[in-house]
């Protein structure tokens, strides 16, 4: 098996995408064939504690919290993931973000 592209999936709140949707168009890593600024996002809901010396972005230390975000999804190169975990790092509101790097198989 082969892969050239990867899924990058990103946990967010919904203020910060259009943010990240440039960001990733201007050092273009999210072009489609003939089309630019290509990702997509859905409503979901999460569970989180922060521990002891944690800076959350929403809720206190040491209580659960739950709440709405976005998981956005989009379609890159390989050879783009390190341009783009450090575009994800760089304008990021969390403490820690949550992101996948998923293999897609080239067919």
């Amino acid at each position: 098996m082969q892969f050239t592209h990867v899924k990058i999936e990103v946990l967010m709140p919904e203020g910060y995408i259009a943010l990240l949707r440039n960001k990733l168009n201007e050092a273009a890593v999210i072009r489609q064939g003939n089309y630019e600024h290509v990702i997509s996002y859905s409503h979901v809901h999460g569970y989180w504690r922060p521990l002891e010396g944690a800076e959350p972005f929403e809720g206190e230390e040491g209580k659960i919290s739950h709440g709405t975000e976005c998981l956005v999804t989009f379609k890159t190169h390989c050879n783009n993931v390190l341009a783009v975990k450090e575009i994800i790092e760089d304008i990021h509101p969390y403490e820690e973000p949550v992101y996948h790097v998923i293999p897609l198989m080239d067919v």
